[in-house]
């Protein structure tokens, strides 16, 4: 990349730093420190994470959604118990490194920690089975700090479809269309990646602030169940809503998600199943070895973001690489310190030094701000 582009790209991010809607960290500190901030010292390079410290500043991030995931394939009893974890996992973190890191709980807090410098923590939850069928837990993990939830994950709740998963309501249930009212009366972003289309459609007809897709691509550029038909990028558009398009390799490139697709048949024949992604990913590592997984690559994610722009427009268009929830990430964009490779990409794209402000940050805090006042 030549000099004056990667300047240009510096001078942008700096004035608009990247809000990356989704990351993986907490599940990942549970699983290799057992929260233990010391242990997994972020402070400094971690080579078993794909985020620290040190790379978010390299990667010019000024804001991000932490993930408070929890497996929907946990038992039911252990659910709630896992997400207030991850939810004071996130606390905690924040506590640990108060010179980096700061609480946003408004889109006001996320500018004004921008604008101080510092890296504006959000805490998104992933999977509407963490509510455990109640809008109390849903309105007391808003009150903790969580600002969005994900309808779904890999399984279908009692009150959604997932897009993983076999078609079991159609879409949205009456419990589910009360639960994403309820999202809107108290502020919470209703956040449609995982779920299925038609549950996709049921929530926009539904919501009354927009949406967002924490972590999506563009079915039409890649025909994973993950990513978002044409019609509903429209719909979501028209209702102010933005896609922060994702990294992940099968959902950005066709040659990766059929590798995925044919590792998940493989895995099914030894009784594993691709939702399962504790049994899943091991599996897959063992599969590389006598079917090499084809490479993702930058120009991927970028064929994802024009295409969002042909149909969205710029207005609607996000960041949420999903670092630490995959163990690959595509060429040139392997960690958090990767984000200008990606707009230095754009750049030589033709996209505007406006058009980057927006899909680093702007889109989504106005989309923040939006929910925020739906509420009010």
């Amino acid at each position: 990349m030549d000099t004056q582009t990667q300047q240009r790209v510096r001078r942008v991010l700096s004035a608009h730093p990247v809000v990356d809607g989704h990351n993986d960290l907490a599940w990942r500190a549970r699983e290799l420190a057992a929260y233990d901030w010391d242990i997994l010292d972020i402070s400094h390079a971690c080579p078993a994470t794909q985020t620290d410290l040190p790379r978010l500043r390299a990667g010019r991030v000024g804001g991000q959604f932490w993930s408070v995931y929890v497996p929907s394939t946990l038992p039911a009893g252990e659910v709630l118990a896992a997400t207030l974890e991850q939810v004071d996992a996130v606390h905690a973190m924040v506590r640990r490194y108060p010179g980096d890191l700061e609480l946003a709980l408004t889109a006001d807090d996320l500018e004004r920690s921008m604008a101080s410098g510092g890296i504006a923590s959000l805490l998104g939850a992933e999977g509407g089975h963490c509510i455990s069928g109640s809008l109390g837990v849903l309105r007391m993990l808003h009150r903790l700090g969580v600002r969005y939830l994900t309808l779904t994950h890999n399984d279908n709740t009692a009150w959604a479809d997932s897009a993983t998963d076999d078609t079991e309501h159609g879409g949205l249930t009456a419990f589910g269309r009360d639960v994403v009212r309820e999202m809107n009366r108290i502020g919470m972003a209703v956040d449609l990646s995982h779920v299925s289309a038609d549950t996709m459609r049921d929530s926009l007809a539904v919501c009354a602030a927009p949406v967002i897709f924490s972590h999506s691509g563009a079915r039409e550029v890649c025909d994973s169940p993950r990513n978002v038909p044409d019609d509903v990028l429209t719909t979501m558009a028209r209702a102010g809503g933005v896609c922060m398009a994702t990294f992940v390799p099968a959902f950005v490139s066709s040659a990766c998600w059929s590798w995925q697709a044919e590792a998940a048949q493989a895995a099914l024949e030894e009784g594993i199943d691709a939702t399962d992604l504790q049994r899943f990913e091991p599996f897959t590592q063992r599969f590389a070895r006598t079917h090499p997984a084809p490479v993702a690559t930058v120009d991927d994610v970028v064929a994802h973001i024009e295409h969002l722009r042909e149909v969205a427009g710029i207005d609607h268009i996000g960041i949420g690489g999903d670092y630490d929830g995959v163990p690959v990430q595509p060429r040139g964009l392997g960690d958090v310190s990767c984000y200008p490779h990606l707009f230095e990409a754009l750049a030589d794209r033709g996209f505007s030094d406006t058009d980057l402000g927006k899909i680093a940050s702007g889109n989504i805090v106005r989309v923040l701000r939006a929910v925020e006042a739906a509420a009010d």
